[in-house]
């Protein structure tokens, strides 16, 4: 072959590969210089996450019947959550249950009426120190059986009530309420001695707390009240709302009036606007020093009230407002309360309408 040809294959063969090598580099704009591009990207650094140690413990709690399908229905929720935290809620009623929270036995009692003075020192004795904590609202019903209708307008009155549960009370017969009712046995059911219910019931319809006739059939389980009054044709008690609500396919409520006001039949918006004679706050009481050092009760605490309006809602309770749950969590969860609290929060829901 030609040498000509020959070099000049070489020196095209040359020129390709400067070429394809020129293809290849850039100029680094930030030093003037000419480099080679680096063809790979540099890869992101992943960041090793420190591991979240789940919760663990237990919560022990006790008391109200009344409160227990509010406790009961975060508890679930929560242990779905928190696999590793034992939730336990049990029914003792509200006093039955302070009992065991003043001397230290639980971290939680479900209460159906505010702590009292007597509480407050078995509590102080044992060295146990405590938050209220109000969680929802509630209409304490009069309940009679489905086919009762003695009551004219199905509405009776605080003053009657009192006539019929004051100590002293010589009401036996229906008749002995007015004289056109039958001559009938009056079956009266109502909150056990250990129940707040009890306390809240005496409190305000008889006038003074724990005062009441005692030939009555008691219960600390307000489904045995439900039941006994849908069986019994001459009976009349008295059962929370969320309860009656569930069986008024099996007994009657009745309204009631007061100081000769309006009859006014229990319902959510009565009992929130407090037109409802009977209406009253639930709460929790909360172990003080417990809540410092457990996490997983301060935790178990801040769930309760982020999902209470739902809870509430879910077993037909009356919710507080929104912006109570809010400002509660908040109060909670840095720590803004104080030793034997009972006025904090519960100013906090009765300042928000």
């Amino acid at each position: 072959m030609n040498k000509i040809v020959i070099a000049g294959i070489i020196a095209a063969v040359v020129v390709g590969v400067v070429v394809g090598v020129i293809g290849t580099t850039g100029i680094n704009k930030n030093s003037g210089t000419q480099g080679v591009t680096q063809s790979t990207e540099t890869q992101p650094q992943t960041v090793q996450q420190p591991a979240v140690t789940p919760l663990r413990g237990n919560v022990v709690i006790d008391g109200s019947s009344t409160v227990y399908p509010i406790t009961e229905y975060i508890a679930e929720k929560f242990s779905k959550v928190h696999k590793e935290v034992n939730v336990t809620v049990a029914i003792s009623g509200t006093g039955g249950g302070f009992k065991r929270f003043v001397v230290n036995e639980t971290d939680i009692n479900d209460a159906s009426r505010p702590i009292t003075d007597k509480e407050k020192e078995s509590a102080s004795a044992s060295n146990v120190r405590w938050i209220g904590i109000p969680v929802a609202l509630e209409g304490l019903t009069i309940v009679v059986h489905k086919n009762n209708n003695l009551f004219a307008n199905d509405c009776i009155s605080v003053e009657e009530l009192r006539e019929i549960w004051k100590p002293d009370s010589s009401i036996k017969l229906w008749s002995d309420i007015k004289p056109e009712y039958p001559r009938q046995e009056i079956r009266l059911y109502g909150a056990g001695p250990d129940s707040g219910t009890f306390d809240y019931f005496t409190e305000k319809v008889v006038g003074k707390a724990r005062s009441s006739r005692t030939d009555y059939i008691p219960s600390e389980d307000d489904n045995v009240l439900v039941q006994g009054v849908a069986r019994d044709r001459y009976a009349l008690g008295y059962i929370p709302l969320a309860y009656s609500e569930h069986a008024v396919d099996r007994l009657k409520i009745l309204k009631v009036s007061e100081k000769g006001g309006e009859c006014v039949f229990p319902t959510n918006e009565t009992v929130t606007e407090g037109k409802y004679p009977l209406s009253r706050p639930l709460f929790i009481y909360v172990n003080y020093d417990k809540l410092q050092s457990k996490p997983e009760l301060k935790e178990f605490v801040l769930f309760y009230l982020e999902n209470a309006k739902e809870a509430v809602n879910a077993v037909k309770y009356v919710p507080l407002a929104d912006k109570y749950y809010t400002e509660a969590v908040k109060i909670i969860r840095n720590e803004r309360y104080g030793i034997n609290d009972d006025t904090t929060l519960t100013n906090l829901y009765k300042s928000i309408k």
